[in-house]
């Protein structure tokens, strides 16, 4: 039996919410506060940002309707650039992930405190952490029909607080106090776009995880593509909406010093009393993305191992096609950076290790883009191929884009961790000796 039964596959609505899930996992908790440190003029940022993402989510589309491969990113640079450029995608991006996610489960933390104020306590921190992972593991290794479900359905809930801000919030929305908060740091406007850019590539960041997650999607050639832009447009429309909103009720200075957003703005415009049901709601919504993306990091490294580009271990499936030690690994890894990372600065930690995690990324989408042209530009009339040329550029320009407005030490950081593939990657294909694991091996 190869990979899972189409009985344990998700349909288009599940494979919806996971892209919709991932790509609005705790950004859009939190991004308006760091949108408000550039001001209403980010709005400009989110323009730019949409069209790149944009393109890039079509790629992903048109890719996934014509060649649905497991692993996404890794299967396509793989196949266009070879093994070590297929390595070297896995490595990136499965590793940016993997740190990106302790980031989730540490923001889902901070929201149980809410609840639970022991929680605040570090040594309390760490071990519910730990716990945190270890439930969201079991979740994916019961299947991922079970992971579009709750994913689907915890979107849904936890979204509600957005969709009010989203919806009724242009109600107390004020185009004084949106102004006023307009440019607060005098910054240069092509910085401020810049800035506001590669901040938006976080809220971004999931939109290939329908392409990832592949062999897990029922009709994939149908439903990829159709979840993937489905995904990338309800995301796009509630990222923009509640930013600018939020930033028309809210001072931008008071907004700037807000650790969570949505409660200050709802009590802004219902009273304090709907905080607890706002901290629940964004449980829900952080949860499910957390689930989400365990999935999107398991099936990314699974898809390398079978091709003898990742220590076997990982694309060793059961017989429902469920990789349980690709599973297991990541969670014992992912409790170890929370070791690693438990400190009274974590915040900070942890916000420098998504925005590497951010640039990372970026390699996956640059090669995925000249795939997408090497695939589709060859084969098209004339006018068509325009279109997929302009498309791809738009893609590579806006990834390129993201890097100029990223911290210079963390573009230098993000470059040694990528040269380090080179060893990385003679060590494995010699481990391994360039055989490829069978999907269908058992445990």
């Amino acid at each position: 039996m190869e990979g899972a039964s189409d009985n344990k596959k998700m349909g288009l609505f599940g494979a919806t919410m996971l892209v919709a899930v991932n790509m609005m996992g705790t950004g859009i908790f939190l991004l308006p506060t760091s949108m408000a440190s550039i001001g209403g003029l980010s709005i400009w940022g989110w323009l730019v940002a949409s069209i790149g993402a944009g393109a890039i989510g079509l790629i992903f589309a048109m890719l996934g309707a014509a060649d649905p491969v497991t692993g996404g990113p890794y299967g396509y640079a793989r196949k266009t650039f070879g093994k070590y450029t297929g390595f070297q995608t896995n490595y990136v991006y499965w590793t940016g992930n993997l740190v990106g996610n302790v980031a989730v489960v540490a923001t889902l933390t901070g929201y149980f405190a809410v609840f639970f104020p022991v929680l605040k306590q570090p040594e309390n921190i760490v071990i519910f952490n730990i716990f945190l992972v270890w439930i969201v593991t079991f979740i994916n290794i019961m299947g991922p029909k079970l992971v579009g479900y709750v994913t689907g359905w915890g979107t849904v809930i936890g979204m509600i607080p957005v969709v009010t801000v989203a919806i009724f919030g242009w109600i107390w929305f004020s185009g004084d106090t949106y102004m006023q908060g307009w440019n607060p740091g005098g910054m240069e406007v092509f910085d401020g776009i810049s800035k506001s850019a590669a901040f938006a590539l976080w809220a971004y960041m999931g939109v290939e995880t329908a392409s990832v997650a592949s062999d897990s999607i029922d009709n994939p050639k149908r439903n990829i593509p159709l979840a993937t832009m489905l995904g990338f447009t309800i995301s796009m429309v509630l990222y923009v909406s509640t930013c600018v909103v939020i930033m028309g009720i809210v001072p931008n200075q008071e907004l700037q010093n807000s650790a969570d957003p949505f409660v200050l703005v709802v009590s802004k415009m219902f009273g304090n009393d709907l905080s607890k049901i706002v901290a629940l709601c964004a449980i829900m919504k952080v949860g499910s993305s957390l689930i989400g993306w365990t999935l999107v990091i398991a099936k990314s490294s699974q898809a390398a191992a079978q091709d003898g580009m990742f220590p076997k271990i990982y694309g060793r499936v059961n017989v429902t096609g469920i990789p349980i030690y690709n599973f297991i690994f990541s969670a014992a890894l992912m409790s170890l950076i929370v070791l690693i990372t438990a400190a009274p600065t974590i915040q900070k930690q942890f916000n420098e290790i998504i925005d590497m995690a951010v640039i990372l990324t970026l390699l996956a989408y640059m090669y995925t883009s000249i795939t997408y042209i090497e695939k589709f530009a060859r084969k098209s009339q004339k006018l068509k191929t325009v279109g997929v040329y302009f498309v791809g550029i738009i893609a590579c320009v806006y990834c390129l884009w993201a890097v100029k407005g990223s911290a210079d030490n963390l573009t230098s950081l993000a470059m040694i961790f990528i040269l380090s593939s080179i060893p990385l990657y003679a060590f494995f294909y010699r481990h391994n000796k360039g055989e490829a694991v069978s999907p269908s091996e058992k445990q």
